[in-house]
């Protein structure tokens, strides 16, 4: 039992604290060593409200168990009144069941749910089913963009791969050039000839030809630079609509999530269900009228043994009909109280360990010992305030 246990006194500060006087000590200004302290005190406020929230639901958990306790003390006729009572409302209860299972094809947490949102479930229905229409468009538009975009990608590597073949060849038509001059000038010379028609043949079908080759270079670069543009649009575009998408999918998924389905299909296919089985429970009224009548009553008789709670066992009468089943609540109810136990103890600590910081600053840089002892005082006060709520 962690509460039970032998706690072993907390040293001095004196004794926990070492400190090496030669070492240079980097002292925090007034301010700032208020502002620590204050926030220290923050997280003891905040452990002391979690202590009594965990201490206030510890004790109702105790409560219940000495409810358990009590009626499994009850003499035995008291407690046969009671059990027979819980057998009727057991009764009733898997009688209303069967009936309902037979009428509907939806399950009892389906049931619960969309009688819970009852209300706004054909608005739900409606908005989910235009997401997903609208998510469908999206992704098409998406896949669309993406494609734009490989396209002028490809179109873009074309043109520069064929800007680089026309600057070799280019290359390459000087150099055929500037051969062939060099080829009429020496013939002209050896042969004595005039060299003016063949090099301005030369000079024409050299300029035509690199005249074409800039003209195709020109354009090529002019293309580049539509595509890049092109690209650059798809990017921003496929941008904006997968943000659309990411948007209108979380919301998708999230409605599918909360409502336990796959798509508006399934979930509207419930509602109809639901609608159904709503008609059939009216007829079954009856049951439910015996059914609050007897709770009515086991209410009553509990009332008499003074529980600190007794509205909850007419949800919980098969506890009261099988050993078994209220084994298995007062188990549940232990573990849960272990837990806050242990959560209790851990705010507890927390609690203790921000004291000792705030008496470790005061030890390691002295100067604002009042002012500091004012704080914890006032910040004590108002967990005081708290632990008594």
């Amino acid at each position: 039992m962690g509460l039970f246990r032998k706690r072993k006194k907390p040293k001095y500060v004196e004794e926990i604290l070492e400190f090496d006087e030669n070492a240079p000590q980097l002292q925090p200004g007034k301010e700032e060593k208020k502002g620590i302290v204050m926030e220290y005190g923050q997280q003891i406020m905040d452990a002391a409200r979690n202590l009594e929230e965990a201490k206030r639901e510890y004790k109702m958990l105790t409560s219940y168990l000495m409810d358990i306790e009590a009626i499994e003390s009850m003499p035995d006729k008291a407690f046969a009144e009671i059990r027979e009572t819980a057998q009727s409302i057991v009764m009733l209860h898997k009688s209303r069941d069967a009936y309902l299972n037979k009428a509907q094809t939806i399950s009892e947490a389906q049931f619960a749910q969309m009688e819970q949102l009852e209300d706004g479930m054909p608005e739900v229905i409606k908005r989910l089913k235009a997401n997903e229409s609208y998510q469908t468009l999206v992704k098409r538009d998406m896949q669309y963009l993406e494609g734009e975009k490989g396209e002028w990608m490809y179109y873009q590597d074309a043109l520069e791969r064929e800007k680089k073949l026309l600057h070799k060849l280019l290359y390459a038509l000087i150099g055929i050039f500037a051969a062939a001059a060099a080829a009429i000038v020496v013939l002209g010379t050896l042969m004595e000839f005039d060299i003016g028609m063949p090099f301005l043949m030369a000079a024409l079908v050299a300029g035509g030809a690199g005249s074409l080759m800039v003209l195709r270079l020109q354009n090529d670069k002019l293309q580049v630079r539509k595509a890049r543009a092109n690209i650059n649009r798809a990017i921003v575009l496929l941008n904006k609509v997968k943000f659309k998408y990411v948007n209108v999918t979380n919301a998708v998924d999230y409605a599918c999530e909360r409502y336990h389905v796959k798509n508006a299909y399934e979930l509207n296919y419930i509602w109809e269900q639901y609608l159904e089985a709503v008609k059939e429970m009216e007829k079954y009224q009856r049951t439910n009228d015996d059914l609050e009548f007897f709770s009515g009553r086991l209410i009553r008789q509990l009332h008499k043994h003074n529980l600190y709670d007794t509205k909850v066992w007419p949800h919980q009468a098969q506890a009261l009909v099988d050993k078994k089943e209220m084994v298995e609540v007062k188990h549940g109810l232990l573990v849960r109280r272990q837990k806050l136990r242990e959560r209790v103890e851990g705010q507890v600590q927390d609690i203790q360990n921000a004291k000792l910081e705030i008496a470790k600053l005061m030890i390691a840089y002295p100067g604002n010992e009042r002012e500091i002892r004012a704080i914890l005082d006032s910040v004590d006060k108002i967990c005081d305030i708290v632990m008594k709520k």
